[in-house]
């Protein structure tokens, strides 16, 4: 869990993480998890965080199998570190390395000081991006609608820059973004960087490459206390649009920087016969957070209830592509995304 000051890119990922799923939370955030007393003290708050934790984080078994997590040996590893002698920020620093051991985007805790993050999803792989690049594609005179921008590449194809999914997608932006594409022969969704945002503008795009209802995953929510307390798995459904549909083979680029709603927007787009996933791995984020609050007043968020792909597989460590691709240094230098030319190529 890193706690060192962010950066613009950083700045940019906490905003949509924060976003994510914002219409299902609100049926949640209206109340905290209810729990024990605990002490406004360094070992209270520690007692606090590990039991909310406990009784209500969704991955536990998944990441035992993963990576050999055990909850109850970060219990005996952290606890001796908490003493009442112990600054706020030393408290702080302790919790969001216990934190860390979930390996989990989506667990953060938030003072008015900083936020406990674990970012490691994307830090520690190549970035697989160059916003230079990026530019060089779209030129000057590229079409901007609802902060996706888009414009027809030499060779005929459709080119949609989609950031972020923090705002709400209008249908008749949609209507008017496959409008003016539509003689293309193919469309490159270019998604890498997308840090997600609502799930529901998630859908709203994904809907426009389907002409029937698709299964596209499943999702469970937590119901007691245990590790394995969950209800059924609940199927997700993909309905097509009533706008206009794209028809045409789709390319959608991502990196490991793509999370939370715009994974799920991979999810989705997979479960498509012409929608072909080019580059890397994402970063994944398949967990619906909820939120809690210590004793000392910070708040903590966290995945609760556990999102699953089509196979019934756990997407919180990402997507693999169907087909990887790793931005060559040579390309870099002379003006060439190595991604998108791969792209370019499936539509010949």
């Amino acid at each position: 869990m890193k706690t060192r000051k962010t950066n613009k890119k950083h700045d940019k990922v906490k905003r949509s993480l924060s976003l994510f799923y914002v219409i299902t939370l609100s049926l949640f955030l209206s109340s905290c998890v209810t729990e024990e007393e605990y002490a406004d003290t360094p070992r209270g708050n520690f007692e606090a965080l590990w039991h909310i934790i406990d009784e209500h984080y969704c991955f536990f078994d998944y990441k035992n199998k993963e990576y050999g997590l055990d909850w109850n040996e970060v219990y005996a590893r952290y606890a001796p570190q908490f003493d009442d002698g112990m600054s706020a920020r030393q408290k702080f620093e302790v919790l969001t390395n216990m934190l860390s051991e979930l390996r989990d985007g989506h667990v953060n805790l938030y003072t008015s000081f900083d936020m406990g993050r674990y970012w490691s999803w994307f830090e520690d792989y190549p970035s697989n991006y160059s916003s230079e690049l990026i530019d060089r594609y779209l030129g000057t005179d590229y079409q901007i609608a609802n902060g996706m921008r888009y414009r027809v590449l030499d060779d005929n194809i459709g080119y949609l820059r989609c950031s972020s999914f923090s705002n709400e997608l209008g249908e008749g932006n949609l209507d008017q973004i496959l409008l003016y594409l539509a003689p293309c022969r193919g469309l490159i969704i270019d998604l890498r960087d997308n840090g997600g945002g609502l799930v529901t503008s998630a859908e709203q795009l994904a809907a426009r490459f389907t002409n029937e209802e698709v299964l596209v995953g499943y999702m469970q929510h937590k119901t007691g206390r245990g590790h394995n307390d969950f209800s059924d798995m609940q199927e997700q459904r993909l309905k097509p649009s009533n706008g206009l549909r794209w028809q045409k083979p789709v390319c959608v680029l991502t990196n490991r920087s793509v999370f939370s709603a715009a994974n799920e927007f991979v999810k989705y787009m997979k479960c498509l016969p012409q929608v072909t996933v080019v580059g890397d791995r994402t970063g994944g984020g398949a967990g619906l957070p909820f939120s809690s609050e210590l004793p000392c007043g910070w708040a903590i968020r966290f995945s609760a209830c556990p999102m699953y792909d089509s196979n019934r597989q756990s997407t919180e460590f990402g997507i693999e592509p169907d087909i990887r691709v790793d931005m060559k240094q040579e390309d870099q230098i002379g003006g060439v995304d190595t991604i998108i030319e791969q792209a370019r190529s499936q539509f010949k």
